[in-house]
C-alpha cells in the first residue's frame, strides 16, 4: 500500500534545479508553487491540502489550512507572526532560518568593529572636505582588535561565528547566555562555522551580570532575538556602564537599543560611537534624530543580506524536509513561549 502523499506549498522563488532536487527526496511529495501571488489568491483546495508550507512573512488564516503541520520561514527572526493563531496551534511546527545567514552577519560585525576602531567614518568625512588634519596621529588613533575586549550580548549562531572570526585577531571574547548549563550549539550550523561545543569565548555571563560585562568591553555587539526580555536591553543604565572609549554595534532586532538613550549618550560622549543596522521603526523616518548624531553610522538593515540567500533558504529547507519525512527532529524549531 502506497504511503499518503504530502502536499507542499512553496511561497518562495526556487530554481528549476532546486525544485528537482526537492522532488528527488521522496515520491510522496506533491508541490504547489505560488511564490509571487498573494495568499488570498492561492486556490482553496491547495490550501486545504497543504501539510508543509515554505513562506516568508505571510501566513494563511488557520481555518484555511486544516492539514498544515509544518511551516518553514525564510527569516531567522519571526517575531512578526508570534501571535498568529497558526503558530500557537499545538499540531503545527514552525521553523526559522536561524543560523543560515550567520556567517554574513558575523562578517558585518567584524567590518563594523574595524571601521569604528580605525576611525573610518571620521576619515571619510575629512576626505569629503579635502582636509589633511595636522593632528591626524591623535585624531585617528585606532582601537585595534588585537588586545581588545569584545562583549557579545547573546551567544547564539551569530555571536558564535563572530567569536570564531575574532580568535585570530587576538581579541578577548566575553558573552552573555541564558542557559549556562547547556553551551552546545544547536540548530542549523553552516559547515565550517560557529562554535558547536561552546568553547571560543574567554568568559561567559548570565544575563543578570550583563552590567559587569559591559564595564570590561571595548566593543559591545547586540545579537539577541527580540523577546519581551530583550526589548530595550540597552538603555540609559546599560550605556552608563560602558567605557567612554567603547563602541556599540546593534545587529539583533529593532527595539533592543533604546534610541533616545543612545542619542543622549552619543551627544554627551558617554560612548565613543555606534553602528546600528536595526531600528524601532523601519525604514528609519527622515525626522529621526539618529540621522544627525555624530559618531553614529546607520545602515538600512542589511547585515544579513547576501547574494547566497536563496541557496541558504534552499539548503536549510531541503535538510528539514528530509528530516520531516524520516521522522527526525527538524532544525530551528520556534518556541512560542521563548519568542525564538
Amino acid at each position: 500500500m502506497n504511503a499518503k502523499p504530502i502536499d507542499v506549498l512553496i511561497r518562495y522563488p526556487l530554481t528549476e534545479e532546486q525544485i528537482d532536487q526537492l522532488g528527488a527526496i521522496s515520491p510522496r511529495l506533491r508541490f504547489s508553487f505560488f511564490p509571487d501571488e498573494k495568499i488570498q489568491d492561492v486556490p482553496v483546495d491547495v490550501l486545504e491540502n497543504t501539510e508543509i508550507l515554505l513562506t516568508g512573512k505571510t501566513l494563511p488564516p488557520a481555518e484555511k489550512v486544516p492539514s498544515l503541520r509544518w511551516v518553514q520561514f525564510t527569516y531567522a527572526g519571526i517575531d512578526f507572526v508570534r501571535d498568529h493563531p497558526l503558530i500557537k496551534k499545538e499540531n503545527v511546527i514552525a521553523t526559522t532560518l536561524s543560523g543560515a545567514a550567520s556567517p554574513k552577519v558575523a562578517e558585518y560585525a567584524v567590518m563594523a568593529m574595524l571601521a569604528l576602531g580605525h576611525k573610518l567614518p571620521s576619515i571619510i568625512q575629512y576626505q569629503e572636505k579635502k582636509i589633511w588634519p595636522s593632528d591626524r596621529w591623535d585624531r585617528f588613533q585606532p582601537k585595534e582588535l588585537r588586545g581588545a575586549v569584545v562583549g557579545l550580548l547573546g551567544y547564539g549562531s551569530i555571536a558564535r561565528e563572530i567569536a570564531r572570526l575574532l580568535k585570530p585577531f587576538g581579541a578577548t571574547i566575553l558573552a552573555t547566555k541564558n542557559n549556562l548549563m547547556n553551551l552546545e550549539q544547536t540548530g542549523y550550523i553552516p559547515v565550517g562555522t560557529g562554535d558547536r561545543q561552546g568553547i571560543l569565548y574567554d568568559r561567559i555571563y548570565p544575563p543578570e551580570a550583563m552590567h559587569s560585562m559591559l564595564r570590561e568591553c571595548d566593543f559591545v555587539i547586540v545579537t539577541l532575538p527580540l523577546t519581551d526580555e530583550t526589548r530595550d536591553v540597552i538603555g540609559a543604565q546599560e550605556l552608563a556602564q560602558m567605557r567612554p572609549s567603547a563602541y556599540l554595534i546593534a545587529l539583533g532586532r529593532g527595539g533592543q537599543v533604546n534610541e533616545d538613550a543612545l542619542v543622549a549618550a552619543l551627544r554627551k560622549k558617554k560612548i565613543a560611537g555606534a553602528i546600528l543596522d536595526v531600528f524601532q521603526t523601519e525604514p528609519l523616518p527622515q525626522d529621526s534624530p539618529l540621522w544627525e548624531i555624530p559618531r553614529l553610522v546607520i545602515t538600512p538593515h542589511i547585515a544579513g543580506d547576501t547574494s547566497l540567500y536563496s541557496e541558504l533558504v534552499f539548503d536549510l529547507f531541503k535538510e528539514n524536509l528530509s528530516r520531516y519525512l524520516t521522522g527526525q527532529k527538524v532544525l530551528n524549531v520556534f518556541e512560542v513561549q521563548r519568542g525564538y
